[in-house]
């Protein structure tokens, strides 16, 4: 005789378990405790097995006689019900633990030593705001390419294309990385070539005008603030390193003696080491600032404390404070301005403003220049850029290398 709900309500536990029958092998077992559980009872391969179907009423008498009808279903077709759900629920848990923010998280670990710090918070951060909230939980191999485009789209809409360009690439490293560890077939990435408008290319502010050069560098040398950010502001143009790499200058890293500062892969945007020969003028500045700064770790601490480096927006802010405009000049654009005169007033060879500069230079077979390449030549185009700068500031009559006059 078929079950009811009336009959199964007023089931009260006994001092042992009992089983109330349905049909088709089902019961409802109802423990001492008061607690009910759906069971099958069935055969396959000549023995007797049973098979939880759900608490009652959480699971309640219909679905219980559905999910009884899918597993004899299963029997009919030669299939072991008990380990049909062994393997979907393996296979649930085999998809939660590849999904797109576990492997996501694991390429990032992978990669993480090989980053800046700054570049590589930016990276989680994107990930965690604009990727993972949609497809995180999903398994990595079965997200799609239109899936991932509305990811992009909404990044695109609040005018972030450039974002969504990089996040675009991070995602297909990703893919890649998920494939080679066989969690993945392919990279669905690679069909959005083309789908977002092309970034916007923003220049960075930079004066590259001798003239105009010569009252920045009158204006740094009138500067009233902070002595520290007076130092920083009047080495930017002289080394034209990253305003980054120059904030973050640690004493550890310079050899006043032999005029050379040379910074750890670590803090390079190309993860490689960078050595820049000091002119003597930038000697000279370290030399009165290491009296003031030198117990510590930084060359340029913050105003505040010296265990952290000055901030990001203290060059900025100065500039802002002297007169000039965000459309006129950047902490960046120092080194726009060194490549720039460098090249069409001083005449001198690009490779060595480029590798001075720490981009990817090349040797003819395609191999990147070491730290050391030039560097001779690096130290007297160092000096001569530092005495020309002197030159400019003075107000003199600067004579470049090819001829050419420029007041």
């Amino acid at each position: 005789m078929s079950l009811t709900h009336a009959a199964i309500q007023n089931a009260k536990p006994s001092g042992k378990t009992a089983r109330l029958f349905d049909g088709g092998g089902m019961y409802l077992e109802i423990s001492p405790a008061g607690g009910k559980w759906w069971r099958l009872k069935y055969r396959y391969g000549g023995k007797e097995k049973r098979l939880s179907l759900g608490v009652y009423p959480d699971v309640s008498l219909k679905d219980a006689r559905q999910r009884r009808d899918d597993a004899r279903k299963l029997l009919a077709d030669g299939i072991d019900p008990g380990e049909n759900r062994k393997a979907v629920k393996a296979t649930k848990t085999e998809r939660a633990a590849n999904s797109f923010e576990v492997v996501a998280r694991e390429w990032y670990a992978k990669k993480l030593p090989s980053w800046a710090a700054s570049n590589a918070e930016k990276i989680i951060r994107r990930l965690e705001n604009d990727a993972f909230p949609w497809l995180g939980g999903r398994p990595i191999a079965d997200i799609t390419p239109p899936e991932l485009l509305k990811v992009l789209r909404r990044m695109e809409e609040r005018g972030a294309v450039e974002s969504a360009h990089r996040m675009r690439n991070y995602c297909s490293q990703i893919f890649r990385y998920a494939i080679a560890t066989g969690r993945a077939e392919r990279d669905p990435s690679a069909d959005l070539r083309g789908a977002l408008p092309p970034p916007v290319k923003v220049h960075r502010a930079a004066i590259t005008d001798p003239k105009a050069a010569a009252e920045l560098l009158r204006a740094i040398d009138s500067y009233q603030g902070y002595f520290v950010t007076k130092c920083a502001l009047r080495l930017a143009p002289m080394v034209f390193v990253r305003p980054g790499e120059l904030r973050k200058a640690e004493w550890s890293e310079f050899n006043l003696d032999n005029a050379d500062w040379n910074i750890p892969p670590g803090r390079m945007k190309m993860r490689e080491p960078h050595l820049v020969p000091l002119p003597t003028q930038a000697v000279e500045i370290l030399r009165e600032l290491h009296d003031l700064t030198g117990d510590g770790k930084y060359v340029f601490p913050g105003a505040r404390t010296n265990g952290r480096p000055m901030s990001d927006n203290a060059i900025l802010a100065a500039l802002r404070r002297m007169g000039f405009a965000k459309d006129e000049m950047s902490g960046h654009g120092f080194r726009a301005m060194a490549r720039t005169i460098l090249d069409e007033v001083l005449g001198v060879r690009p490779d060595f403003i480029e590798h001075q500069l720490a981009h990817a230079v090349r040797d003819p077979n395609g191999r990147a220049y070491n730290r050391t390449a030039h560097l001779a030549e690096r130290r007297k185009m160092m000096q001569q850029w530092a005495d020309y700068l002197d030159k400019l500031k003075a107000g003199a009559e600067v004579i470049p290398i090819h001829g050419k006059k420029m007041a």
